[in-house]
């Protein structure tokens, strides 16, 4: 019983506002069918099959689909998924969305959407890749999801960032795997205040099972030697190393490490201070940096391995990036194999700006006026800045006349140590750093373990106090 007079230009609940150049959602100009009987309906099915299959749409999934009972209508429906963007080929991909009412789903869902955050000109890709969401109720289904969103701290403008990156969000069930995955990592010590970041960051770990997928990968970096609170943290600011399959990438690629002379008690702190290294094809990345560097640098493997445990990202650089360090160091009279030694012990050295390098060295020859072999005993001079760091420490050193200090002495150390030191007019013994030591306590050579909190100067610094020596 049509009334072809009937025609509702705008469906105002779900009408945006903001946008003048886009023309809102048109309600159908036909919204009811004629009642038929079982004759009618068959020869209406006919005819609408026969339509589909005049513009390409292959309507074989829809036998079992109630359809409408004019042409009209179908017709309607096409041409509105059309307007949105979808083609023809995304039709049929997914033709059950012809089976969708424009007035009870498709325009509802589309305005709820385009609220929350969909842009209209991405509605269309948005519905390519999750058409099941025009089945969807607005109140039982779409609007829990955004409310349980909003209740793990995604921001409100990022909601439409999210469902963008990951659909399918808004079919899962709120007490199913999403809730199961947020009280695993806060179990495991993520905090629940990141958790919001970490879905806007990488949302798709909220479709997975924490049994297959999430634990079994957990375990494993347990099993490696990472203690729970150093893990959680890894995983609060980088929530795409839960989507590394475990078997088939982050076993093989640990394997690699240790195939390639890594030690197992440094794998810890490779993945610590590089995690993307477990997800990467390395093995072709390895063989080829190795071979490189052997060939160009004449570093072997062993020293390889060194460089890599201090600095896992060099299996990403690329070799003129790390050419132009090198041939700046030989350029500057130090030798090739002097130049290797330089980068197994401080592998920062290939990743730096030659033009900073530069300047860094015309201070260290015309400023300090020391010898090369120098640079060579402490490479890591290069990746201090020169004008927070060396010049202003330098300067007050000259400003007191001392003279004698090694590179390290007043490089390598905070600015309150330097200032004991400064002040204290004394040398402590030379020192590399501190190591990385994973589930502990940092440990400093030559000083007490210190906790996460520095504590107050150990008994055998003042015993090393007293015995100043006047410089």
């Amino acid at each position: 019983l049509q009334n072809p007079n009937f025609r509702v230009k705008f469906y105002e609940p779900y009408c945006s506002t903001t946008s003048s150049k886009l023309p809102e959602y048109e309600m159908p100009t036909v919204t009811w069918g004629v009642i038929q009987g079982r004759k009618e309906k068959l020869v209406s099915r006919v005819i609408i099959c026969d339509y589909l299959k005049s513009i390409g749409v292959v309507p074989d999934e829809l036998e079992d689909l109630e359809l409408p009972s004019t042409v009209e209508v179908m017709r309607e429906r096409v041409e509105f998924l059309q307007k949105i963007g979808l083609t023809i080929d995304d039709i049929n991909e997914y033709p059950l969305m012809l089976g969708c009412s424009l007035r009870k789903n498709v325009i509802p869902v589309l305005g709820y959407l385009e609220k929350i955050g969909i842009p209209r000109s991405r509605m269309g890709e948005f519905v390519k890749i999750y058409p099941q969401c025009l089945h969807a109720s607005v109140v039982v289904e779409l609007s829990p999801v955004v409310r349980f969103l909003r209740g793990l701290d995604v921001e409100k403008q990022d909601i439409g960032y999210v469902l963008m990156k990951f659909p399918e969000l808004l079919g899962f069930k709120l007490e199913g795997t999403m809730s199961t995955s947020v009280a695993y990592l806060v179990s495991i010590g993520v905090n629940p205040r990141d958790i919001g970041p970490m879905v806007t960051q990488y949302p798709y770990f909220l479709g997975m099972r924490v049994g297959t997928m999430i634990k079994p990968l957990v375990d494993y970096l347990l099993s490696l030697g990472f203690p729970k609170k150093i893990l959680a943290r890894m995983l609060e600011k980088r929530p795409y190393l839960l989507g590394y399959r475990l078997q088939e990438t982050v076993k093989p690629n640990v394997d690699c490490l240790l195939s390639f002379g890594i030690r197992k008690e440094s794998l810890v702190s490779v993945v610590a201070q590089f995690p993307q290294i477990i997800g990467l094809p390395l093995k072709a990345k390895l063989s080829s940096q190795q071979y490189f560097f052997n060939l160009k640098l004449k570093i072997d493997p062993e020293g390889f391995a060194l460089a890599v445990e201090r600095m896992p990202q060099i299996v990403c650089l690329k070799p003129n990036v790390i050419m132009k360090p090198v041939e700046f160091l030989v350029g500057r009279g130090i030798p090739a194999d002097e130049v290797a030694k330089m980068v197994v012990k401080c592998p920062q050295l290939v990743a730096l700006q030659v033009g900073l390098m530069k300047n860094s060295f015309y201070f260290f020859k015309s400023e300090m006026n020391r010898p090369l072999k120098e640079l060579v005993e402490f490479p890591e001079y290069f990746t201090y800045s020169l004008e927070s760091r060396i010049k202003p420490r330098y300067q007050r050193l000259q400003s007191k006349g001392i003279l004698r200090c090694s590179l390290g002495w007043f490089l390598n150390c905070s600015d309150g140590r330097f200032e004991e030191r400064f002040e204290g007019k004394y040398i402590e013994s030379e020192s590399c750093g501190p190591s990385f030591c994973m589930g502990g306590k940092l440990e400093l050579p030559g000083n007490d373990v210190l906790g996460e909190e520095e504590e107050d100067e150990s008994d055998d610094d003042e015993v090393l106090h007293r015995r100043t020596v006047s410089l």
